[in-house]
């Protein structure tokens, strides 16, 4: 079923976080405008993640500021008084998400279907979207431009960066062959250990790479990337903390090769066309995994989970996480610098 077979005139995509989904929704946001460039598209997300969107070529954001309580809720109703859309694209199942839903008024409200739904958000939508064969978040986001009616969902990126951001890039990145490393999630229990990001810091060295250690001003952030300095008897250059997200996202593109864990830089890498090695244990990268990249994905998730359930991924349901704090450990280095010198032999 699609809902539309001319272009609506106005759709309303409602994902607020995080930085990673966000990067994948706007491939699906940059489908729909593809095939109906003249309909408005209007983007209610977070602060941080309105850093990334502002610049987007006919998409309209509007913040929403968890922190502002009950105020931020008013402020996004405030801002869409008199709107009504063909079609609201819900695209997150958080309860605060949901709510925000509420004061936005739209024909069609779409959601996930019961397989990827949580948090009573079907309760919150009209039209189920039906989840794709494709276990990966982003297929699921792209199922929401084909109810629409969107035929070509090909992922594709197109984030505007100013020549100051390039110009900050450049200024780092002295050559070619060059490994950024954002090696911290918000959550801790996805990074890697400072020892095995040390190992590959040196293995690319040895190769004639240069590394640089990107990431947020975050302190778990700051604290990894001092941590894997610490464990190295050359220079590298560590930016963590001194960059504007639309700085990291020209610092990445300029890249030969991203490496990070599941948080959102990996899936901006890839929204530059940057190849990621991408580091796993707690989240399927069949589901969470760089979209472009996962054929170079160093992934213990499948023993772990097995060692967790006593079953396979397939046989469990599609949010499945790994619990054990220390699974990322299971990565060893070998693995991870064998990855390396496969993607870059085929650079």
């Amino acid at each position: 079923m699609t809902l539309f077979n001319s272009a609506p005139q106005s759709l309303c995509i409602l994902r607020l976080s995080a930085i990673g989904d966000v990067c994948n929704s706007i491939a699906m946001a940059q489908a729909i405008q593809r095939q109906w460039p003249q309909t408005r598209l209007t983007w209610i997300c977070g602060k941080v993640e309105a850093r990334l969107l502002k610049d987007l070529p006919g998409i309209r954001v509007i913040i929403f500021d968890k922190k502002q309580g009950w105020q931020g809720y008013k402020a996004v109703w405030q801002a869409l008084k008199g709107e009504r859309f063909d079609a609201l694209l819900h695209m997150q199942t958080a309860i605060r998400a949901s709510i925000v839903s509420l004061g936005i008024k739209a024909k069609y409200k779409l959601g996930f279907d019961a397989d990827r739904s949580s948090d009573l958000q079907q309760l919150f939508t009209n039209v189920k979207v039906p989840s794709p064969e494709s276990p990966h978040v982003l297929d699921g986001f792209m199922q929401f431009a084909a109810t629409l009616g969107v035929r070509d969902l090909t992922p594709k990126w197109d984030i505007p960066l100013s020549e100051d951001d390039h110009r900050w890039a450049d200024q780092q990145i002295h050559q070619d062959a060059t490994l950024v490393i954002t090696p911290a999630a918000s959550k801790g229990y996805k990074n890697w250990t400072p020892e095995g990001y040390a190992e590959l810091a040196r293995h690319a060295h040895q190769q004639g790479y240069e590394i640089i250690l990107a990431g947020s001003p975050a302190k778990i952030e700051i604290d990894l990337g001092n941590a894997i300095e610490d464990k190295l008897d050359f220079p590298v250059t560590n930016l963590i903390g001194q960059s504007s997200l639309k700085q990291l996202l020209a610092l990445l593109q300029k890249a030969a090769l991203v490496c990070a864990p599941d948080t959102g830089p990996a899936h901006m890498a890839v929204a530059v066309g940057t190849p990621v090695l991408g580091l796993y244990a707690h989240h399927n990268p069949k589901r969470t995994g760089p979209y472009l990249s996962r054929q170079y994905v160093v992934s213990v998730y499948d023993e772990c989970i097995a060692a967790e359930t006593g079953k396979a991924p397939e046989q469990l349901p599609w949010r499945s996480r790994v619990k054990d704090d220390a699974a990322m450990k299971r990565i060893t280095a070998d693995r991870v610098t064998a990855m390396f010198d496969k993607i870059t032999a085929e650079l």
